[in-house]
């Protein structure tokens, strides 16, 4: 061979190597993302403040990262929440209204969170309850997305599973001496935890959901977690009744729970009823903080902590007795607020952001970790500046609705309205809540003189996003 001709080869192929080597380290450097859902999680959990409950993992979790104290879902009910925060688009009275929302059908012109990802070159796995729909956006997903042959709808005792024929579930709550591993929300972390240790041997990187479907209905939970929060110790709110002065347009009948065995048809629960619904809540928060414990180890065990962006929401708020009400379906702070952390490389630990965050933000915050370019359509804005700094500026308000009810949240207020035609429609009623005085919102100032320039300013705040979005 020549000599010129056998230089030629030896650099092309010098440069085809170091072409190789600068596209494995350019996937090196890019983070894996693990992102976990939590249903019905609302911020219920001791680093929010909450000192009896017992949940040292996420308290460690928290360590790791950003907590934000003020994030907020944008519709209150799970198929609904889900399709927007993953589109990265608000609801409407039009789109994203139900349980039974799918983004395949509301919003199949946009590029989801996961397909942008899977795009980019990322592996794309579906763990558990991450839409409502187990094949919903099926093209985003690397794989088919996965769930346990156990359900949501689950029950360890045979006395506790619904009758052939029933149009009623088995009881809102069950405690039962059996082992965590049997139990499908256990089941869904050890098929992600297996999925952890395949994907950290490849070379591209990972978004690896992980979704839990408790401590949603029923209650069911290993006794040793009931355990925890022992009867005689549970406390029931201390405001169990509708907020004086607000309209009746707001009330709500809470009619999931209503399906359980135990729960009557109509009118408020016995206080006995109340105590356990309470602590089997409490129980399977316990439950599902011990599966993000193993995620956390694995994650520590594999050496990819340091790569990996660790994102946990829960898709909603709860209300566990408040004004009367139990589950979600409305705009209330406790069924619109949610816990949300973020961690992961170059993020520093153990800070928690004050600042009004609102689901939508997530999108376009895990394209700027992940340096990838954001779709044009998104509607929320990057939380980046605040995992920088967690006092920085950021957002004058948060938008939430549900059904007919659309609402705002300012620092120191929330104004919501409800009308007809799922929002669209004739107005109804109005509530206007101090939070700064009452934050608990058992008080409407709507019709209080001296709060009629704070309630025509939200108002027009209100207006003028609505009219933004639809």
């Amino acid at each position: 061979m020549p000599r010129s001709l056998s230089l030629f080869c030896w650099l092309l192929l010098g440069f085809i190597s170091c072409s190789i080597v600068s596209e494995r380290v350019q996937a090196e450097e890019r983070p894996n993302v693990l992102f976990i859902a939590v249903d019905d999680l609302r911020p219920e959990i001791h680093n929010y403040g909450i000192n009896k409950m017992v949940t040292p993992n996420f308290d460690r979790l928290a360590a790791q990262g950003v907590q934000f104290n003020r994030a907020y879902c944008n519709i209150a009910v799970c198929g609904a929440s889900r399709a927007s925060l993953m589109s990265g688009l608000r609801p409407t009275p039009k789109r994203f209204t139900s349980y039974l929302t799918r983004i395949d059908k509301d919003a199949p012109e946009v590029t989801s969170l996961p397909k942008l990802f899977k795009d980019q070159g990322y592996t794309t796995i579906s763990n558990g309850k991450i839409y409502h729909h187990k094949n919903d956006d099926p093209t985003a997903w690397s794989e088919p997305a996965w769930r346990g042959k156990k359900s949501s709808l689950w029950w360890v005792m045979a006395e506790n599973q619904p009758e052939p024929g029933s149009n009623k579930r088995g009881p809102a709550f069950e405690a039962a001496v059996e082992l965590d591993e049997n139990y499908p929300d256990a089941i869904t972390c050890e098929k992600t935890i297996q999925d952890l240790k395949r994907l950290a041997k490849k070379e591209e990187p990972f978004f690896l959901a992980c979704g839990f479907y408790r401590p949603h209905l029923p209650f069911v939970a290993p006794q040793k977690y009931w355990d925890l929060y022992p009867e005689d110790e549970v406390i029931l709110p201390d405001n169990m009744y509708f907020p004086h002065d607000l309209s009746q347009a707001f009330q709500y009948r809470w009619g999931e729970m209503r399906s359980y065995r135990g729960i009557p048809p109509q009118g408020p629960v016995t206080e006995v009823t109340a105590r356990n619904l309470i602590r089997g809540y409490h129980a399977c928060v316990s439950f599902i903080d011990a599966q993000l414990g193993r995620l956390l180890d694995e994650l520590d065990q594999l050496g990819i902590a340091d790569n990996t962006i660790v994102v946990l929401w829960g898709d909603h708020g709860w209300q566990l007795g408040e004004h009367g009400f139990w589950c979600k379906h409305t705009n209330f702070e406790v069924a619109t607020r949610t816990p949300l952390y973020i961690a992961g490389p170059g993020i520093e630990g153990g800070r928690a952001c004050e600042k009004l965050v609102e689901f939508v933000d997530i999108y376009p915050t895990l394209c700027e970790l992940a340096k990838i370019d954001k779709p044009e359509h998104l509607q929320g804005k990057s939380m980046q500046v605040l995992l920088n700094d967690v006092n920085a500026e950021f957002k004058e308000a948060v938008y939430t609705r549900h059904g007919g009810g659309d609402a705002v949240r300012t620092s120191d207020f929330r104004y919501m309205e409800i009308r007809t035609k799922n929002g669209a429609g004739d107005y109804l009623g109005e509530g206007l809540f101090d939070l700064k005085n009452d934050p608990a919102e058992n008080y409407d100032f709507s019709i209080n003189p001296n709060f009629a320039e704070t309630r025509e300013s939200l108002k027009e705040m209100l207006k003028q996003h609505k009219a933004s979005v639809e």
